[in-house]
């Protein structure tokens, strides 16, 4: 069995919409805690404008002073190419692009329409093989609202895989399906990774949920059962949408590892260490996280009988 590969994306989008500013001191701390846990790649930062996301104003101090392992990657969000430049000279492993599969979600979180999404991404790819610091980095792009829109509500199957056609064409090399704001089902979900995996058969594909409606580690298992073994997950189910009202975050990455080897899919994750870090985050963002297993503790937890 394929073993599971997991992305943990706290130190990006969890942090970059919390009310309060994480200490860079507390941020490496953090992400030196998860690189030591078996996790396959670490989405540290977002090379975005500090104005656009003051919670991610440190983004260069952050990858430059984290500990780097060989076989734990490190990924940053860029949004163009002044964001490209400013990630190559801190020596990233992989640079994730976003874009969004519906204009209107496009144009309130990017303020840009799909097609002026893949003009921008263009470029970037255009910079980053010119470069000799790109030659070895990875190309991710992560597809928004892939499983509906909060505006527009239905995106249709057939959209996304142009999109994602229209992505590979530019050189992209991985691509994302995410549920941005947790609409997605997992019959749904079962659906569009067999018809992803069935027409790009030689693309790694990731999928991102977020648990908006409970649903999910539900869907994270429905795209395992349709083939997929590359997850997006959040440490303490941090992170949300600004665009889905009563947003819990994303898919918590202690639960989804507990599901997982729970059934005996290996993830590669040492559990204890990764419930160690997701303690530590009420102290760093001020406030209780949504993740169940860090409070309940494993399902193999043993409890003394009450006393009568």
């Amino acid at each position: 069995m394929t073993q599971l590969q997991i992305n943990e994306v706290a130190p990006r989008d969890g942090f970059q919409i919390e009310a309060t500013f994480v200490p860079t001191a507390d941020k490496i701390r953090l992400i030196d805690a998860l690189s030591a846990t078996g996790l396959a790649r670490i989405e540290a930062t977002s090379f975005v404008s500090p104005k656009a996301i003051p919670n991610l104003r440190d983004a260069a101090e952050v990858v430059s002073g984290i500990q780097r392992r060989d076989d734990v990657g490190i990924t940053v969000l860029v949004p163009n190419v002044k964001g490209l430049e400013r990630a190559l000279e801190c020596r990233v492993d992989e640079v994730n692009l976003v874009m969004s599969a519906s204009d209107s979600h496009g144009q309130a979180n990017l303020r840009m329409t799909p097609e002026q999404s893949l003009e921008q991404f263009a470029a970037i790819v255009k910079g980053l093989r010119g470069d000799s610091r790109g030659s070895n980095v990875f190309v991710n792009a992560s597809l928004s609202t892939s499983f509906g829109c909060p505006f527009e509500g239905e995106v249709a199957e057939a959209r996304v895989l142009e999109l994602v056609e229209r992505q590979l064409a530019l050189g992209v090399q991985g691509v994302t399906l995410c549920d941005t704001t947790g609409m997605a089902n997992p019959a749904q979900v079962a659906r569009l990774c067999e018809a992803a995996q069935a027409r790009f058969p030689d693309v790694p594909f990731t999928l991102h949920f977020h648990n908006t409606r409970g649903m999910g580690l539900a869907n994270a298992l429905a795209a395992w059962q349709a083939g997929i073994v590359r997850f997006d997950a959040s440490l303490g189910g941090l992170g949300g949408c600004p665009y889905a009202p009563g947003a819990t975050g994303n898919v918590c990455t202690e639960d989804l590892v507990h599901m997982f080897e729970q059934m005996g899919v290996s993830t590669g994750v040492d559990l204890d260490a990764l419930l160690a870090a997701s303690a530590m985050l009420p102290g760093l963002v001020g406030h209780d996280t949504p993740g169940q297993v860090v409070k309940a503790g494993k399902s193999d937890r043993r409890y003394s009988m009450p006393a009568r």
